[in-house]
């Protein structure tokens, strides 16, 4: 399929404008007592003081190299300005922000225009009304504050430096920046429910009234078409397709999709599979499929949260192909829509997970907080077919001594399996599950014996061990859900001996020693008939934390003897799927 260069190819109309590049910017760094602005008397505020010390390369942030500035310091606000020249005439004009952390409020032409919450969700804000014919200024503010227990921070540091697998911080816009043109009636949002026997099913929000019709393509060649001739609201609309192509692990066999309401086209895709838990097998269109995961943090040395360009992105992901692995965690953070598309085109299985880490999850106000963000990232990403399924909470520890609020985990839930019925949820990767499909473990225990010892009881006794409940007794129990890995191992090899590294369990001293716990410990997992996949920590090292397969500047660590090692591990046949 043609290559799409739209910010999110899975909604894409052609008359987009790129707002990346140079801004005025200014920021103010951290300072005692601040707090969250209640309207937009701060933005206009900052605005009016005409404060521009910096320009700034957007969508980078201020902390990284990329963004032209490279400080790394605390921050609490950043504002970009931008002039821009627009024709007006009888459409809607859109702005868009793949994202920004954490409250952003948008002003055009000093006027208030709208505010989003959230540190990893993409928004847009309509704009018609608000701008002129020719010149327009465009102001941007956003405020964070990452030692604030309701805002959630993700993998980014709430001390001043680095420190164990906490990273630098990322302050504003890290996503693309656009404008688009709609018509007056124009399509909202639609999801995609693809079937395997050949159909697929359209349910889309119009604003308006027009002709909705949705036409199919597979390597150019149009496979089905359905039109509803006066629709409005919402609306469901089934396509027939004339040939079947399934998506599958290692084979991204995607169909073109154009979807119209009156005058408004929309270019996306589908990819046409089924996900269904049976037992303990995980099955991808009715074929148990073992997932060989490997964690992948979503840093990148130059732009911290931001790829410097589509090749990193992708580059992600065929290094871990090119070492067996066939999808990831995408782990504490909501991945760009580009990684997506080059997901979806690959057969590159991941789990849609958000960035939990911050919030005060023990308390009852962050219901609020996590849901509304968390609904986001679901309708943002529910079209993509590799992702496999929701994980929206990582680790839920006890918060400075407190029990998390199981409300939280059982509501955040309940609302995911309403809003998607197609994919499992975990409702908190590792520790403490509430209310989940999947029951997974993080186990870092580094001796290949003891591992698969304990692992070898599950099959034989159904007794798994949880080493994180000795200490926590009555926080947990197995209800013989399906169980994989989803983390494990974490061996650190230095690459970088400048620094004070950091892993996981005891060091190991030569390349063959890591190869060795490697695949003794991922070995123990694919022949353990209970087991439906793994998840190795992780894919490459992140500032401190060196135990990655390659380094941060993804760069090879090992020799092609200990990384044929490590392919064979991954690559043997697992039990589960002999059995399937």
């Amino acid at each position: 399929m043609k290559i799409s260069n739209h910010p999110n190819p899975q909604f894409e109309r052609k008359n987009f404008i790129s707002l990346n590049g140079k801004w005025d910017f200014g920021f103010k760094k951290s300072e005692r007592g601040f707090k969250f602005s209640e309207d937009f008397e701060k933005a206009i505020e900052v605005y009016n003081a005409d404060d521009y010390n910096y320009q700034i390369n957007v969508p980078f942030c201020v902390e990284s190299v990329l963004s032209g500035i490279g400080y790394t310091g605390f921050i609490n606000m950043v504002w970009y300005r931008k002039k821009i020249s627009i024709k007006k005439d009888d459409k809607r004009i859109f702005l868009h922000i793949g994202a920004a952390d954490n409250l952003t409020s948008v002003l055009v032409n000093g006027k208030p225009v709208g505010r989003h919450k959230g540190g990893y969700t993409s928004f847009k804000f309509d704009i018609t009304d608000f701008v002129n014919d020719g010149e327009n200024e465009i102001f941007i503010l956003c405020e964070d504050d990452v030692k604030n227990p309701y805002v959630i921070r993700g993998k980014q540091s709430e001390k001043l430096k680095s420190h164990g697998c906490d990273y630098t911080r990322t302050t504003g816009i890290w996503q693309n920046v656009w404008l688009e043109y709609t018509p007056q009636s124009y399509i909202e949002n639609f999801k995609i429910y693809p079937d395997i026997n050949g159909y697929l099913t359209v349910v889309a929000k119009l604003s308006g009234k027009a002709k909705f019709s949705c036409k199919a393509s597979y390597n150019g060649k149009p496979v089905g078409q359905a039109e509803i001739k006066s629709a409005t609201g919402y609306c469901t609309l089934q396509v027939k397709l004339d040939e079947k192509h399934l998506w599958e692990p290692g084979k991204g066999r995607l169909y073109n999709l154009e979807i119209n309401f009156g005058k408004d086209r929309v270019y996306s895709y589908f990819g046409l599979r089924s996900l269904r838990l049976d037992g303990m097998k995980f099955l991808i269109n009715e074929k148990s499929v073992f997932q060989r995961l490997v964690l992948d943090q979503g840093f990148y040395k130059k732009g911290i949260y931001t790829a410097e360009n589509d090749e990193e992105l992708k580059q992600d992901i065929e290094l871990s192909m090119a070492l067996g692995f066939n999808g990831a965690r995408l782990h504490q953070k909501v991945f760009d829509p580009r990684f997506l598309y080059y997901a979806d085109m690959a057969g590159y299985l991941v789990w849609g997970e958000y960035a939990n880490w911050g919030l005060d999850y023990s308390n009852p106000k962050s219901v609020d907080v996590f849901l509304n963000e968390w609904r986001e990232a679901v309708e943002r990403d529910f079209n993509h077919p590799s992702i496999v399924g929701w994980c929206p909470f990582n680790e839920t520890w006890d918060y400075k001594g407190r029990k998390q609020y199981d409300k939280l985990l059982s509501t955040v839930y309940d609302y995911t399996k309403t809003v998607d019925i197609t994919r499992p949820c975990i409702d908190t990767s590792g520790n403490f599950h509430v209310k989940t499909d999947i029951y997974d473990l993080h186990d870092y225990r580094y001796d290949p014996k003891e591992f698969k010892e304990s692992y070898d009881r599950f099959v034989t006794e159904n007794y798994l061990y949880e080493h994180v409940l000795i200490d926590n007794p009555g926080r947990q129990q197995y209800g013989g859900e399906p169980v994989f890995i989803s983390e494990y191992g974490g061996i650190k090899w230095e690459a970088d001996k400048k620094i004070k590294s950091w892993g996981y369990g005891e060091d190991v001293k030569t390349p063959d020693e890591f190869a060795q716990r490697y695949c003794g410990l991922t070995d123990a997992i694919t022949q353990n008939e209970k087991m439906f996949g793994f998840c190795y920590t992780q894919l490459y090292d992140v500032e401190q934390e060196q135990n990655g397969l390659y380094t941060y500047e993804r760069n090879r660590k090992f020799d092609d003897e200990i990384y044929k090692r490590i392919i064979e591990s991954n690559t043997k046949k697992a039990l589960v799927e002999k059995k399937g």
